[in-house]
């Protein structure tokens, strides 16, 4: 790929007078450079995203859905070499990352086969002389922001399903991992699509964003990361009544009741913990277990964590934890162990010896007091406090009284425990016996402070369309 050619505008990529280096934080080393644009290129992209809108909506969903596929293809054959820059810009283990890269291409794949199918309905007509219909029509330009800590996956949870629906798309990814993202839109433009359709544009997120949202194209706003920020935008939005789709922060509780496969449930939280190393928005944040199983579960949880290994996610053998985003966010997570240690908690995991790099070692705290961050906050790193509780009720109470609402996970064996408190946890996506439940095919979001709207499945597709309404005489 080229160091600096990483704006698309229009179909064409292009360079900028500012260059950013992209660091591996496992050695501080560049991994590649982006332009840096500002708000000419921002309104730019906006301009040729509004001009291709016409073509592109009215193209047959079965031509839409050709190149997506297309694009899919292009993603699954070069998944190696898109994964090995994303280990390499973010720190992960490159079999997460390769990973990654081949779910993106899920996504294109899935909203390829549901944009061919039927999307609108004739009603019932209570006159002869009249009929009702609707269907559903692109809902305009949309504006996508996303995240580092799955740059490729997020990004294509929103732009598959806007291309698919007929929507246009100005982009803006995170400049901490930029570079993998930036080769996903050159499958697209490889794939052939048309000019204007799929934008994207470095630079500082502030300014980007509002050139995005203050262009009277841009009809939805697609944001993926924290909720401080995802209050910004929507209140940006709001001026200009721009559709918010929001997911947002989270504060995942993972429930182990008393009849839990206790093995199935160590398996479950070391991977709803640890993976990306803890630096998922489901990630677990807060686990709760029965007093009956606590102390067995804590001391098989604690003995997994200690035999992980840590290192440059590129090594051989692959390590189990790899580098966090950078030592800002590894200050951040040990804060949190601190902070809650000086406060009564017991560290029940082992003393790393972590190598050069913004490595955080992975921590597991019992006794940890309701009131300290690593309760009450998302944690976004390899570490987590255990609560104890006695009945159903009382976990379910603790574990909805957050603001957050994204995801969530317990383990049980009983069938009518699975009903009663897969309905009552006030999340918008729950794993039960179930440590992975993303999938293309599902929607995905929060409720309360977790966000607005859902990405994935056939709902995801409803959030770039506008449904018309056709009352006609006969």
């Amino acid at each position: 790929m080229s160091q600096e050619l990483t704006n698309l505008i229009d179909g064409v990529w292009q360079d900028t007078t500012e260059h950013v280096d992209v660091l591996n934080p496992v050695d501080g080393s560049v991994v590649g450079r982006i332009g840096y644009g500002g708000l000419e290129h921002a309104q730019a992209a906006a301009d040729a995203a509004a001009a291709a809108l016409p073509a592109w909506g009215g193209t047959p969903a079965r031509v839409r859905a050709d190149l997506l596929h297309r694009a899919a293809e292009l993603i699954s054959a070069r998944a190696e070499e898109i994964g090995l820059l994303l280990a390499r810009e973010a720190g992960k283990r490159l079999p997460e990352a390769v990973g990654e890269v081949r779910f993106s291409a899920e996504y294109f794949r899935w909203f390829a086969e549901e944009v061919r199918r039927p999307h609108g309905a004739v009603h019932p007509q209570e006159a002869q002389e009249r009929r009702h219909l609707t269907f559903r029509r692109p809902a305009g330009v949309v504006a996508s922001l996303t995240p580092w800590n799955f740059p490729c996956s997020i990004p294509a949870r929103k732009l598959a399903p806007a291309l698919a629906a007929g929507c246009t798309v100005v982009a803006r990814v995170s400049e901490q991992a930029p570079l993998a993202a930036t080769e996903l839109v050159r499958c697209l433009t490889d794939a052939g699509m048309p000019p204007g359709t799929v934008n994207l544009v470095h630079g500082a997120p502030a300014e980007i964003t509002g050139a995005f949202l203050d262009h009277p194209a841009v009809r939805v706003v697609s944001f993926t990361g924290s909720t401080p920020v995802g209050r910004k935008i929507m209140s940006q939005a709001s001026s200009r009544v721009v559709r918010p789709l929001l997911e947002l922060g989270g504060n995942a509780a993972f429930i182990v009741f008393d009849d839990a496969d206790l093995d199935a449930a160590v398996t479950g939280a070391m991977l709803a913990k640890f993976r990306n190393t803890g630096q998922s928005c489901i990630g677990a944040n807060r686990f709760f277990v029965h007093a009956s199983v606590h102390d067995d579960f804590v001391a098989r949880f604690s003995a997994a964590v200690d035999a992980m290994s840590i290192g440059d996610g590129l090594a051989s053998p692959v390590p189990d934890l790899a580098a966090c985003i950078d030592h800002r966010r590894v200050r951040a997570v040990n804060g949190l162990v601190e902070e809650a240690l000086d406060a009564g908690a017991k560290k029940v995991t082992r003393d790393f010896s972590l190598p050069e790099g913004a490595f955080c070692a992975p921590s597991i705290l019992v006794d940890v007091p309701d009131r300290v961050g690593l309760a009450t906050e998302e944690v976004f790193g390899p570490a987590a406090g255990i609560f104890r509780f006695e009945d159903e009720e009382e976990v379910l109470q603790r574990a909805n009284a957050t603001e957050m609402g994204l995801a969530g996970y317990f383990y049980t064996r009983d069938q009518a425990r699975i009903w009663r408190v897969g309905e009552q946890l006030d999340v918008g996506i729950t794993g039960i016996n179930n440590a992975l439940p993303t999938v293309a095919f599902a929607p995905m979001g929060g409720t309360k402070q977790s966000g607005l709207g859902r990405e994935g499945g056939s709902l995801g597709l409803e959030e770039f369309e506008e449904t018309r309404y056709l009352s006609i005489g006969i």
